[in-house]
């Protein structure tokens, strides 16, 4: 076998998979950064961890997310709530009110992606504002709700597909504005399954 023959042979087993592997990468990172200079948030793509929006958003699917373009009729942090929303009759992923993503410092792990229903002040009693249907059985003022008193200003928020807002239960506060970190814009099918994979999700 002549030397330029095995060269060839070489060449072929590593150059076409570093080349194609190279222009994968790169893409990949010119539209991370298409998407930042869109969206004003970093990383401006969430991948969805849990059934709990379901059915109009899946475990398994890819956000794109930002804190621009708020909808009409958002309040001054560019939300707009489920109520204000209903009012409205606008929708965003089968239902009234933006998808926001927030962390609250209580809470480790990834961040929360629900809806924001309405907002409350600190110290004030929502009870009388709560949808009954979305309270833990056995609720029946604020004494009984956990988070009522709201323990400081923040969103009253719910997954889709969960039975109770997210501050019935008493592990999340209301979302303080400046906890949440984007809002939902985009949703990308089953996308987001690579990423749990990588990450052993």
């Amino acid at each position: 076998m002549s030397r330029s023959f095995e060269r060839r042979v070489g060449d072929a087993d590593w150059w076409p998979f570093v080349r194609d592997a190279g222009k994968t990468l790169l893409s990949g990172v010119l539209l991370l950064c298409v998407l930042f200079a869109i969206t004003g948030v970093w990383p401006p793509l969430v991948a969805v961890e849990s059934g709990s929006m379901a059915p109009n958003v899946r475990t398994g699917d890819m956000l794109v997310v930002g804190d621009r373009f708020a909808s009409p009729g958002a309040d001054e942090a560019g939300v707009l709530t489920a109520r204000r929303a209903a009012a409205l009759g606008a929708t965003q992923f089968g239902a009234h009110g933006d998808v926001i993503v927030f962390s609250t410092p209580n809470r480790t792990g990834p961040p929360v992606v629900h809806r924001a229903v309405f907002h409350v002040a600190a110290g004030e009693n929502w009870y009388a504002r709560a949808d009954p249907a979305a309270l833990p059985a056995g609720v029946e003022n604020c004494a009984d709700l956990p988070n009522c008193p709201a323990p400081n200003a923040g969103y009253v928020t719910r997954g889709d597909a969960a039975p109770t807002y997210d501050q019935a239960t008493g592990a999340i506060p209301p979302a303080a504005r400046q906890w949440v970190r984007a809002r939902a814009l985009v949703r990308i099918p089953y996308l987001g399954w690579i990423r749990l994979l990588l990450a052993g999700g």
